[in-house]
């Protein structure tokens, strides 16, 4: 248990910081699962539209640090990849 107050403090913000950052990983995981599931449908603009809205999102949490950057990169470029395989 936190004795000091500095310490009750941080645990205060690192409560609001975990609530925070598990909303954004929820959100990057809906948007995501939102591109697959317009790519398993094979309707290309759907897709699209899905993409559109889920790289910004993967790149937020990537610049919030709830993701390595790489991770959201990766992500990303995987997620692209397979729509020019859809629209080809």
């Amino acid at each position: 248990m936190a004795n000091t107050s500095s310490a009750k403090k941080a645990t205060r913000k690192i409560v609001r910081r975990a609530a925070i950052n598990k909303n954004r990983r929820s959100r990057v995981r809906t948007y995501v699962r939102q591109v697959e599931e317009a790519l398993a449908s094979g309707d290309k603009a759907a897709a699209q539209a899905a993409f559109e809205a889920a790289e910004p999102e993967l790149m937020r949490a990537a610049t919030k640090g709830v993701i390595h950057k790489n991770t959201a990169a990766r992500k990303v470029s995987r997620l692209a990849q397979r729509l020019k395989v859809l629209s080809a």
